[in-house]
């Protein structure tokens, strides 16, 4: 580990040692003042007690305006090291072993990150979407980070960060000003979280760009949900049932852990499906889906694939109960996942996945007809339903492994 990562938990140790047995908060739960001044020098925090601005001095009131200090005490409350009970900040006993413990340390500081967002984005004279929709868009920028093989720009992650927040609201009244000050304050706080990344030795940091560093790059693999090596994973064989000329299937590497809510959004990624419908999984006779979806299902969300499943059995999943699209799910065999290799993840497939709502197995089958023909009567009013300019661009055979594989990336962590 690097340095910053050692100072990071030098800085927990220190803190949770100088709490001790417990130290008084004030009314509003903040530190004390008196504590905050001597809390800065022993965690060298970097901030500024009574700081001059200008030519004049302005005198600190609360620990609240020392944003580092702030910082370090909600993070180890979010990472659980601290607690506050009775107007009392508190060491949380049972996880005191963390302190010694540098790896699991920087693991329960990265998992206690999407926990952090008041005190990360401590709003300032204009806050910004990403403070609003912090876990959203710090997931959205660590995915960006965990897709890209080479250093990414900051204006890519300020960008992205910005896509993943703004479109939760309106903003088409807002002046181009308002639009500039609300960005320009979103990416002081992507500055924010950055840093904080970096802190923990997850982020390799310049002035222009941004990459996970190795413990980065496992540590929000962790977060995505993806297994670590050596876990069980299962490799399983998704099949479009009665759709051939061609057939439509995919083969995948999934943690055998797999929720099946979270099954559902892998195969609609890897398929092709646009997720605009319902569905449902059907494993020896008892139907799983969202409970509140159709009567009788059993929720979907607290049932994993590796419990319900063994090598050589199968199940139905079944997509848009208007067209219903039936997926025959069989589990082939279990592994172990290797290192390097992102989970879930597409080994083989093929067949391009048929447009959504053209009327199931029939319509599929119709639609390849017509288009097929140039002089059939229906020919041109399909293309124009599709938004093709001709039926050469139309190609139900096509199917890329890498193109699956990179939509799979986008999916975010459940």
């Amino acid at each position: 580990m690097g340095e910053a990562v050692g100072r990071t938990a030098e800085q927990m140790r220190a803190l949770v040692g100088w709490v001790g047995a417990g130290r008084k908060l004030t009314q509003t739960g903040r530190v004390t003042l008196a504590d905050a001044r001597a809390l800065v020098e022993v965690l060298d925090t970097g901030d500024r007690m009574d700081p001059v601005i200008g030519d004049r001095t302005h005198k600190t009131k609360s620990s609240e305006e020392l944003y580092h200090l702030t910082l370090l005490v909600e993070w180890a409350k979010a990472a659980r090291l601290l607690r506050t009970a009775g107007g009392r900040l508190l060491p949380v006993k049972k996880n005191a072993k963390l302190l010694d413990r540098p790896d699991e340390l920087r693991r329960a500081l990265f998992a206690a990150l999407p926990h952090t967002g008041p005190a990360v984005t401590a709003s300032g004279w204009l806050e910004s979407l990403f403070a609003h929709e912090y876990d959203r868009g710090l997931r959205a920028l660590l995915q960006r980070l965990y897709a890209a093989t080479t250093p990414v720009p900051l204006s890519d992650l300020y960008e992205v960060a910005w896509q993943a927040v703004s479109l939760l609201y309106v903003l088409d009244d807002l002046s181009p000003d308002r639009l500039r000050h609300l960005r320009t304050a979103g990416e002081h706080d992507i500055q924010r979280v950055l840093k904080a990344l970096a802190s923990l030795g997850a982020v390799h940091l310049t002035k222009e760009s941004a990459e996970l560093t190795a413990d980065g790059r496992t540590e929000t693999a962790r977060l995505r949900g993806e297994p670590e090596p050596g876990d069980a994973v299962l490799q399983i064989l998704v099949e479009l049932s009665d759709v051939d000329s061609p057939r439509v299937w995919r083969r995948l590497l999934v943690p055998a852990v797999i929720h099946l809510d979270r099954l559902h959004s892998v195969i609609q990624a890897v398929m092709g499906w646009d997720n605009c419908h319902m569905h449902a999984f059907t494993i020896d006779g008892v139907q799983y889906g969202l409970p509140d979806g159709e009567p009788g299902f059993r929720d979907e969300r607290t049932a994993t694939l590796g419990a319900l499943l063994e090598p050589g059995a199968d199940c139905v999943y079944t997509y848009d109960f208007g067209d219903s699209w039936e997926h025959l799910v069989t589990v082939e065999q279990f592994q172990t996942a290797s290192a390097g290799l992102h989970y879930p993840h597409c080994v083989d497939g093929s067949g391009a996945c048929p447009p959504e709502d053209c009327g199931g197995v029939p319509g599929y089958s119709d639609l390849k007809v017509i288009l097929a023909d140039p002089a059939h009567e229906e020919h041109h009013a399909m293309l124009t339903w599709l938004g093709l300019r001709s039926a050469t661009e139309f190609a139900p055979g096509h199917f890329a492994p890498d193109e699956a594989n990179a939509r799979l990336l986008r999916l975010t962590a459940a």
